[in-house]
């Protein structure tokens, strides 16, 4: 996420929120989704917030008493429990999301406890720049925000690691399978003998190994260029 103003957008960004701090992270991603990017952030039940669990808590209660004078029920403000709902609410607030615009980015960015099933076979970023591990001293208090929310009325957590021992024991298995069967195509290949049709093939233009980004169309500009000079050569003979 810490790219040049100059990149194209991706067409999705998974962020993995474990690890990171609250603050930093929302302003990361309130920056992206105004600027039009999609993205998605999921375990969000493993953010942190900077400051014992006590301080956050007090915290917690002062922000539990603002409520509208006379129908809190319909005119809020609304205190989420969760903590996909409570990164959704501290992104909002760093977001005009009033306006058409807010409104736009708001719906360009959604957030999950654990890894639903769409976004778990997908490839999860983190940012460097609201990284715990890089930011925080190894002696300040930092809060977990699932077991804040688990003390404040959340009552997922259970659920939410059962699901995501699951998935970790699910991807294991895919990972064992998918290296065995390289393995195993790695050894059928050697066994065959492909060297000299590979060799062969690509003497003929053919790529058989992954090639670096725009080989692909150096090769078309290559195979163009011949076809152009042998269409040349056969207007100048007839």
């Amino acid at each position: 996420l810490n790219r040049p103003a100059r990149k194209m957008f991706e067409k999705e960004i998974v962020i993995d929120g474990s690890g990171h701090i609250l603050g930093r992270l929302a302003s990361t991603v309130a920056k992206e989704i105004l600027a039009g990017q999609k993205v998605v952030v999921v375990r969000c039940e493993g953010i942190e917030m900077t400051g014992s669990m006590i301080r956050n808590k007090m915290k917690w209660a002062r922000f539990m008493r603002l409520r509208h004078s006379t129908n809190p029920s319909k005119h809020g403000p609304f205190h989420y429990r969760s903590p996909a709902r409570i990164f959704w609410r501290t992104v909002r607030g760093m977001i005009p999301h009033k306006t058409y615009r807010g409104t736009q980015a708001m719906a360009r960015m959604q957030t999950f406890e654990g890894v639903p099933e769409p976004f778990d076979k997908k490839k999860r970023m983190v940012v460097p720049n609201a990284l715990k591990v890089l930011h925080v001293k190894t002696y300040r208090k930092t809060t977990v925000l699932g077991e804040m929310a688990s003390q404040s009325g959340w009552k997922h957590a259970d659920l939410i690691k059962k699901l995501e021992a699951q998935r970790i024991a699910k991807s294991q298995e895919f990972y064992v399978e998918k290296k065995a069967s390289v393995v195993k195509k790695a050894k059928a290949e050697a066994a065959a003998g492909c060297d000299k049709i590979n060799s062969t093939l690509e003497s003929f233009g053919y790529y058989v190994a992954p090639t670096e980004a725009g080989a692909t169309a150096a090769l078309k500009a290559e195979m163009g260029a011949i076809s152009n000079i042998v269409e040349e050569v056969k207007t100048e003979e007839e």
